[in-house]
C-alpha cells in the first residue's frame, strides 16, 4: 500500500542518516476504503493526491511543533506491505493508517517538498493552525492558502539534495 508520511525538512534529514524511519507505530494517510467512501467521484490518482495533501497538512503541524525547522512541507511516498497497516479512519480523518514497526529508507519511492518560495505562506499557515483549529474563518483561509502550492516532486535518490 502507498502511504503518505508527513515530515520536516530535519525529519528528513534523520532519515537519510538513520536509513529508517522509527518510533512506531508511525501515522501516516493512504487511500482506504473510507476514503473512497469520501470522495466516491475520485479516481485512484486523485485519492492519492487527497491523501498526500492531508499528509501535507499534518507537515504544517509537525512544522507547528518545531518552530527551528524550516517553513517547508515535507511529504514522502512509502510502499509498505498490506500487513504492516493498522487501519484507524475515522469520518473526520479517512485517510489515515498507523504503520507498525520501522519503515526502511528503501521503502520511500519518492519525496514532496514545498519550494523556498512558498516558505512565507507556509510560515503564515503555520502561524494561522492553532486559530483555525478553534474555528476561526480568516485562520482557515491561510491554512488553506499553503495548498496553493504544489509540492515539488524528488526521486527517492534525489532526497539528500533536497535537505541542503
Amino acid at each position: 500500500m502507498r502511504v503518505y508520511l508527513p515530515f520536516t525538512l530535519p525529519g528528513l534529514a534523520e532519515l537519510l542518516a538513520s536509513a529508517e524511519i522509527g518510533q512506531p507505530p508511525r501515522r501516516g494517510f493512504a487511500v482506504t476504503p473510507a476514503l473512497r467512501e469520501w470522495y466516491v467521484s475520485g479516481d485512484l490518482e486523485e485519492l492519492e493526491y487527497a491523501a498526500m495533501m492531508l499528509a501535507a497538512r499534518a507537515s504544517l503541524r509537525l512544522l507547528l511543533e518545531d518552530p527551528d525547522a524550516p517553513p517547508r512541507r515535507v511529504v514522502l511516498a512509502v510502499e509498505i506491505p498490506d500487513e504492516r497497516i493498522i487501519k484507524i479512519t475515522a469520518p473526520d480523518d479517512p485517510a489515515a493508517v498507523e504503520i507498525d514497526g520501522a519503515v526502511p529508507v528503501h521503502l520511500v519511492v519518492s519525496g514532496h517538498i514545498d519550494d523556498p518560495r512558498a516558505t512565507e505562506d507556509i510560515r503564515a499557515a503555520v502561524a494561522a493552525l492553532t486559530k483555525a483549529d478553534e474555528g476561526d474563518d480568516d485562520a482557515r483561509f491561510t491554512v488553506d492558502g499553503a495548498e496553493g502550492h504544489e509540492l515539488m516532486w524528488y526521486a527517492s535518490q534525489e532526497l539528500a539534495y533536497a535537505t541542503g
